[in-house]
């Protein structure tokens, strides 16, 4: 799998953080129809996303982007800590527990089931109603790079209110240590929350997303690259 690829398939975790493509077919099925020389994605495809990352004190790094919603700080919260409000963007399959050591568990399958091994789950360390969500993932999908390393780091969401209709959202990945391998998931989750926050302010834009539309364009999608394949 290219680098590329990789990145695009790491939005399975973000998904589920609260993310999520949403669906992970349409990801890896653009990455796969991207010219082979395209450049590698990156946070800066997202013209409405800030980048403050850091260094920690510890000298691990942090990913930190932000964005603009129009969306109160409840309805913001909600679209990660509801399981409506998650599965309204995010994935076809959501529950949210939303209780210290609740998990969200998540699926881009729609016909998954609660408890599948192939689902995603964050467990919830702390939040604070309409202004923190700090998460941590404990099941990657089958097939990710490295989900060991990515569990030792956490995510914090911060819900700031511009006015009542409008909220600053952070979502703040730390704990990356130094390495190639680190160096690597950095890159893929950089890219991934960038699009997870990019897809949150295109919810409270527009409307909620319709999963069986999208899954019915996607597969349109991949016959048609099929048919071109064959001349």
């Amino acid at each position: 799998m290219s680098i590329r690829e990789q990145i695009l398939t790491a939005r399975l975790l973000i998904g589920a953080l609260a993310g999520g493509a949403l669906a992970v077919a349409a990801i890896t099925g653009a990455a796969a129809a991207a010219p082979s020389g395209a450049p590698e994605p990156s946070w800066r495809d997202f013209k409405e996303v800030s980048n403050s990352s850091f260094l920690e004190s510890s000298g691990d790094r942090a990913i930190q982007l932000s964005i603009d919603v129009a969306a109160s700080p409840h309805d913001a919260f909600g679209a990660f800590a509801t399981s409506e409000g998650f599965s309204s963007w995010a994935v076809p399959v959501a529950h949210v527990e939303l209780r210290i050591g609740g998990f969200i568990e998540a699926s881009y399958d729609a016909n998954a089931k609660l408890g599948d091994p192939g689902n995603i789950r964050n467990e919830i360390i702390a939040y604070v109603p309409d202004r923190l969500l700090v998460i941590r993932n404990v099941q990657a999908p089958p097939g990710f790079a490295d989900p060991e390393l990515f569990r030792h780091t956490s995510t914090v969401i911060e819900f700031a209110p511009q006015d009542a209709t409008h909220t600053h959202v952070t979502l703040t990945n730390a704990g990356y240590g130094t390495g190639e391998r680190w160096d690597r998931l950095y890159r893929h989750f950089e890219w991934g929350d960038a699009y997870t926050l990019a897809e949150l302010k295109a919810r409270f834009d527009h409307v909620p997303v319709d999963w069986a539309a999208r899954e019915s364009s996607r597969k349109a999608a991949a016959a048609a690259r099929s048919v071109e394949a064959t001349h």
